[in-house]
């Protein structure tokens, strides 16, 4: 994989008179499941917020050859990019089939209701509870909707932000590995967040480590995972 979906250089990010990242270099080959890890606090969550245009940035952001560096939340969407922030983002006053439908609010196409089932098929809890509100869900089901809404959008780039946070270990094993069958199945390029280590690594091609908004270290999974100074200072394992 050669081609850069996504290309970062030199990003800068904070929030009012606190800067937070200072020049993050850093890039997502189509079709790639890239990790970032790092202590609480390095700026994993706001190099998320940055590239989503949910925060003011600079530096350069090209999606796909073009810059999106100054362009806000609603005009990535529709370019490509769909966000699941930390702590779920599910509209829990609606049911989870409107959920759904909210998530392809950018398409015209008549294959919406098509791809509500495959959803449903691929998370059948959520299939059993499409008319529930979508607060009333159990934490992992709440993270699965909110996973297969943002999908709705037919991104061709994926943010996932810390998607283990509060689940319990057997539901953020299922949720990983249906991650992995997703990227496999409809080729979609993922930027996932995450302090969970080794269960990132495991179905990631490529990390990176940061420590006080700067890039540490980076490199294949297998040999992030492998490097025993990296596991002891950066990853909890």
């Amino acid at each position: 994989m050669t081609d850069r979906l996504l290309d970062v250089k030199n990003l800068h990010a904070g929030y009012g008179p606190i800067a937070v990242l200072h020049g993050l270099d850093f890039h997502v080959s189509e079709g790639e499941i890239v990790v970032i890890l790092g202590a609480n606090g390095a700026g994993k969550t706001t190099t998320l917020r940055a590239v989503s245009g949910m925060i003011d940035r600079t530096g350069s952001i090209e999606l796909a050859g073009k810059s999106i560096a100054s362009a806000k939340a609603p005009d990535l969407v529709r370019a490509g990019v769909a966000h699941v922030p930390q702590g779920r983002g599910t509209l829990p006053e609606l049911s989870v089939e409107d959920n759904l439908r909210v998530g392809a609010y950018i398409r015209n196409d008549n294959e919406i209701d098509a791809d509500i089932e495959q959803w449903f098929q691929a998370y059948p809890v959520l299939g059993e509870r499409k008319n529930q509100r979508a607060g009333s869900l159990s934490g992992g089901e709440q993270q699965m909707l909110a996973v297969a809404r943002a999908l709705m959008s037919r991104p061709t780039l994926l943010l996932l932000d810390e998607p283990s946070l509060g689940l319990a270990p057997i539901i953020v094993a299922d949720l990983f590995e249906r991650f992995a069958e997703i990227n496999k199945e409809l080729g979609t390029t993922m930027l996932v967040v995450e302090q969970n280590a080794q269960l990132a690594l495991g179905i990631a091609d490529r990390g990176y480590v940061i420590e006080s908004g700067e890039m540490f270290a980076e490199g294949p999974a297998g040999e992030l995972i492998n490097d025993d100074a990296i596991r002891r200072a950066y990853l909890g394992v």
